[in-house]
């Protein structure tokens, strides 16, 4: 009797301490998806503002050059 008791109870920490585990391991991943989610949500969004700065210096550009030869053509014409 005391040795099965004794088992019992050995088996009984050793179930709780791999649901400790477990549970542990869980938490980590868990930990890992949403650093690895926010990482993917930085860098799209790093690649929107770098697509949206791109478009805003081409139209930079091409209104400088525009209002430049209108500017020429109000002066020599």
């Amino acid at each position: 009797m005391r040795q099965s008791l004794a088992s019992f109870e050995e088996a009984f920490a050793q179930q709780a301490e791999n649901d400790r585990e477990r549970a542990e391991a869980l938490r980590r991943q868990a930990i890992q998806r949403t650093h690895q989610r926010h990482r993917e949500k930085a860098h799209k969004h790093g690649s929107l503002r770098f697509v949206l700065l791109i478009l805003v210096l081409l139209a930079t550009a091409v209104l400088v050059t525009v209002a430049m030869f209108e500017t020429l053509y109000l002066v020599m014409g």
